[in-house]
């Protein structure tokens, strides 16, 4: 018998397919692994706010967010790492000068600097979320753990070599999310584990993106769904199925955890 004790599943493209759907095989995978007593968790790039229907549906209370810099163990926010001001003023300038809309993400709601531009309506519109509040000034009021940047990929060079603290990841075409350098999902994992006593050789991770490479790395058994970007397969122990093709039950019986 393994010796697994807490699983983490990222969201996009793992626990749901491409229409944000939750398929009923993973929902059913879930619930048994709850009932054998491993606990499942979120790690994921989104808010907290972006993902409240999906925890509840599947009766997860635990979280690693915002890419590791907002970690929730059963309603107690257990770590907390938020986007340097200097640095988000920064980026402010830059993304401002290239035209290029910005999103603040705070941990209970999250704001645009530019009212209804393209970009922004096209990536968030694909993960089938409330569009932001237009509020240009929010990062200089409130804790920001992470930002959307929305240009597209022959305009990265613009901003690479700029930053020092900040990590920018692509996840959609018109965005990407930046983050600090630094921080990963991998971190905010260790920093749940740390509290709950259990080791990183104790845990299992999903996930299908760029965002999850440290996560799978770190963990004891890392599994990429099917539909995995190739560049994340290397990271991987164990490659299982797409989402859309049980690739979560694959995972977990594959992993001992599940029957």
């Amino acid at each position: 018998m393994n010796n697994y004790k807490i699983v983490f599943f990222d969201i996009d493209g793992t626990l749901v397919n491409e229409d944000k759907q939750i398929p009923e095989d993973t929902i059913q995978a879930i619930a048994e692994l709850k009932a054998n007593g491993i606990e499942p968790v979120i790690a994921t790039g989104r808010a907290p706010y972006f993902f409240e229907p999906i925890a509840k549906l599947l009766h997860i209370e635990s979280f690693v967010s915002l890419n590791g810099a907002y970690v929730v163990y059963r309603g107690e926010p257990l770590f907390q790492r938020t986007l340097p001001p200097q640095s988000l003023r920064k980026l402010v300038e830059l993304a401002g000068s290239h035209q290029h809309p910005l999103v603040f993400q705070g941990h209970e709601r999250y704001y645009a600097n530019t009212d209804t531009h393209p970009f922004i309506v096209e990536s968030i519109d694909s993960l089938k979320v409330e569009h932001p509040g237009f509020d240009p000034e929010f990062w200089s009021k409130a804790p920001v753990y992470q930002a959307f940047l929305h240009s597209e990929e022959q305009d990265e060079s613009l901003y690479e070599g700029q930053f020092d603290d900040l990590r920018l990841i692509r996840w959609h075409p018109k965005a990407m999310d930046v983050t600090i350098r630094g921080g990963s999902k991998a971190v905010g994992i260790e920093a749940m584990l740390e509290r709950l006593g259990i080791s990183l050789a104790e845990a299992v991770a999903f996930g299908d993106g760029l965002n999850d490479k440290e996560m799978l790395q770190e963990v004891g058994l890392g599994i990429a769904m099917g539909n995995s970007h190739p560049d994340l397969l290397p990271y991987a122990n164990y490659v299982t199925a797409s989402v859309d093709e049980g690739g979560i039950r694959q995972g977990l019986r594959y992993a001992g955890l599940i029957s």
